[in-house]
């Protein structure tokens, strides 16, 4: 069989936008393995605590750095996404928003909503 250099490709990711709706699904995958992994993180934490204050000291320098700041936000918004996101389910449960334009809407929503309390979490969060 001869290769037909005149058929079309198909779209690369880099080529291809993907809609929101599908981008969510891809989120709510991807959060539910954060937070697999952040769970993991939290016993650690509490273990470190449990095993004394050498233990929770090296612990707490770690948590306190700049990178673990930027984990426990990225845990943050992935807990905020992932809620988010199952609301949405929960209403498509209802048999609500099935249209492309509702769906469409509610992965905006859902996402910036995940954003909003995320940013109003670590602004209480670090000014208390």
């Amino acid at each position: 069989m001869a290769w037909n250099d005149s058929r079309p490709l198909s779209p690369h990711l880099q080529i291809y936008k993907l809609p929101p709706t599908a981008l969510m699904s891809v989120l709510h995958r991807g959060t539910g393995v954060v937070l697999c992994i952040g769970t993991l993180m939290l016993v650690l934490i509490l273990a470190s605590a449990a095993s004394g204050a050498d233990a929770y000291a090296s612990t707490h320098w770690w948590i306190s750095s700049w990178f673990g700041y930027l984990v426990l936000i990225g845990f943050t918004f992935s807990v905020y996404a992932h809620f988010c996101n199952g609301i949405r389910h929960l209403i498509w449960d209802l048999g609500y928003g099935f249209d492309i334009e509702n769906a469409t809407k509610g992965a905006k929503v859902s996402f910036g909503a995940a954003i909003l309390l995320t940013v109003l979490t670590w602004i209480v969060a670090l000014a208390a």
